[in-house]
């Protein structure tokens, strides 16, 4: 059969030093912070000039491409559900344009 593990002074002392220090979590217990959205944040800190991803922004644009060309998906970019929206549209018309390319060079 199992032992029961004995109380001690010890043990209890360490469970209190650890609840005083912090919240009692480990890092790996805590829940990851979530990035903002850039678009979002940039729109809360200057409200009169609201950025959103244009076709005609090419450096944004590339940020949201990969290396081989493909649009980044929303948990990897960091980007919210509306302003992933804006930039796919944008890419797709900038390619349209000719300004982005479809594929990379191999």
């Amino acid at each position: 059969m199992a032992e029961k593990r004995k109380i001690t002074k010890k043990v209890i002392l360490k469970k209190v030093v650890k609840i005083q220090e912090g919240d009692g979590k480990t890092s790996a217990e805590k829940a990851p912070q979530k990035r903002g959205c850039n678009f979002c944040q940039n729109e809360r800190s200057s409200s009169s000039n609201k950025i959103f991803p244009a076709y005609t922004d090419i450096a944004t644009l590339k940020r949201y491409i990969s290396d081989r060309g493909k649009i980044v998906p929303r948990a990897r970019s960091g980007v919210c559900s509306k302003h992933q929206r804006q930039v796919t549209k944008g890419i797709k018309h900038a390619r349209h344009l000719a300004l982005l390319p479809f594929s990379q060079k191999v």
